[in-house]
Formats: structure tokens, sequence, C-alpha cells
């Protein structure tokens, strides 16, 4: 990766942004209500980032992130992330969230405990509603302790959550699918 920049993309949920360094992606943004508020929300850390082509890594995270939105079975785990701005809890959290694997999940207190105090739950919590890296970082695949889904900071909060563990084939537990049904439990 030589430049720095970021583009927009469209995909089955709407049009995403993407901003990179020169170390890897920086930031993966999923839709907001329209194309401006997308590129509003992902240049608020970098303002200055201009918007640019991507290099041949950032247009395979680009494909690879397109075919997880349309319900394809693909792994993120291979897309280089810039995690040099981030501090080191919520940087373990991300690599922590990264290893569940599609159509699984874990609990925020599950994640704490692998990070060593299952006190550190709500810090798991607030490190996963400022995931910069969505859904490269499937922070969707976090769940509350009874199953629930918890929160989701990206447009459309839970139900957005929920429609992306739909398409991975997980569900949160007790909680109305989008078909009006309703889960059985937390992990699948």
């Amino acid at each position: 990766m030589s430049a720095t920049g970021h583009t927009l993309f469209d995909s089955a949920f709407g049009t995403c942004a993407i901003a990179w360094s020169e170390r890897g992606v920086i930031a993966v943004q999923l839709p907001e209500a329209d194309t401006a508020s997308t590129r509003a929300r992902l240049l608020r850390r970098w303002p200055a980032l201009p918007a640019a082509e991507p290099p041949a890594d950032v247009r395979d995270a680009i494909d690879g992130i397109r075919a997880l939105l349309a319900g394809e079975p693909v792994d993120l785990g291979g897309v280089r992330l810039d995690m040099h701005d981030i501090e080191p809890l919520p940087r373990r959290v991300y690599e922590i969230a990264r290893d569940i694997p599609r159509g699984r999940t874990l609990s925020y207190g599950d994640i704490a405990l692998r990070l060593g105090d299952k006190a550190l739950a709500r810090a798991v919590g607030q490190a996963l509603g400022h995931n910069p890296f969505a859904p490269v970082v499937p922070c969707h695949r976090v769940l509350a302790a009874d199953g629930r889904p918890g929160g989701f900071s990206a447009h459309g909060g839970v139900r957005t959550k929920l429609r992306l563990l739909a398409i991975e084939g997980a569900r949160a537990g007790q909680q109305p699918d989008l078909f009006g049904g309703s889960a059985d439990d937390g992990t699948p």
C-alpha cells in the first residue's frame, strides 16, 4: 500500500466507505442514511483524507466486504488493518473479535474473560461501540450475556446487527429475527 485515501463503494446494504493508510485499512464505514452521510461519518476522524483510487489490497478488501454483505461465506481475516492509533485494550478486543468465526457469537463477558478479567465486559462494549473497522472486525458477532444483541453503532442499530447475524447464519437469543420469528439461543 503506497497511497492514503478513501473511497465509497456500493454493497447489498447500501453505499459503504473505506479509508486506508500506507500500513493498511484505517476505517470501514457501513452505510448511513445516504451517501453524503456515509462519507461524512468516515471523514469525521480524518477530514483531510482525499478521495482516491484504492490500491489492490484495498480493492480486495472491498470485494470481500461486498461479498459478506451479500451473504457469501467469506473470511475477512486477511484484510490488513492499520491499528497504530488504536489504544492497547480496544486493539486486543478487535483482535479477539476478528477470531470469532462466521455464524458464531461471543458475549461481551466472553471477550472480557479472554482479556483476563470478566469486569472488563463494559470496556469491551465501549471498544466495540467505537470499532472503526466493521464488518472487518465483526463486532456484530458480540452479544449481551443473555444472548440478546446488545447495541450496535452503525446506522440502523440493532436491526443492522441482526441483519448481519442472519446473513451469516447466527441469531441472537430471544430476539425476533428479520422475518418475525424468534431465535432460540445466542450460539448457533
